[in-house]
């Protein structure tokens, strides 16, 4: 079975997205490796995003470059479902799968067509409720040398919780932006 990935790239000061959710940011991001882009990709089956990014990406598409049109700079293939609380608005549009569900639900509804494949969260609200239900098997680091100063930030819970995270791999060719994984520590701290 596959496992369930959050998997960013942020700004050194936590953001994933600027200001509404402007992606243009990424292009300060460092070079990786030939084929990590794709090797990365080609893991993943399915893609859990959120209905704010959705939105933002299709308001945006004529601004956006190759890199932040699409999953993985269209490197990916796969299925993609929306999280919303009106799939009927966007029920039209066949690349995604609009689903009015919990994120429980949605990863075993993913889980269900992945086959072997991974499971790639992409948003951070998203990612917060996969980690409220300790869902989250790995997460997937990449730092783009910039300060937003504002936007969406990786993983905001006013009065929050601490998750812990421990090192698995560095990624051979994107040393420059901090390619890293890591995996959760089980035995959190109260």
């Amino acid at each position: 079975m596959g496992k369930v990935a959050w998997g960013f790239t942020c700004s050194i000061d936590g953001f994933i997205a600027g200001p509404g959710h402007d992606m243009s940011w990424l292009a300060a991001g460092e070079p990786v490796a030939d084929r990590l882009t794709e090797r990365l990709a080609g893991e993943v089956s399915v893609i859990i995003a959120g209905r704010a990014g959705y939105d933002a990406a299709r308001a945006q598409r004529d601004e956006r470059d190759e890199m932040t049109a699409e999953a993985y700079g269209g490197a990916w293939s796969g299925t993609e479902f929306i999280l919303t609380h009106r799939p009927q608005e966007i029920a039209d549009d066949p690349s995604i799968i609009a689903l009015d569900c919990g994120i429980v639900e949605a990863v075993e509804r993913a889980r269900a067509i992945a086959g072997g494949g991974d499971i790639q969260i992409i948003s951070a609200d998203i990612a917060r409720q996969a980690l409220e239900h300790d869902l989250i098997d790995e997460l997937q680091v990449f730092v783009a040398p910039v300060f937003l100063g504002d936007g969406t930030r990786i993983f905001d819970v006013p009065g929050g919780c601490r998750y812990d995270w421990e090192l698995v791999q560095t990624y051979e060719g994107a040393e420059r932006s901090f390619g890293r994984t890591y995996r959760p520590k089980r035995d959190r701290p109260s």
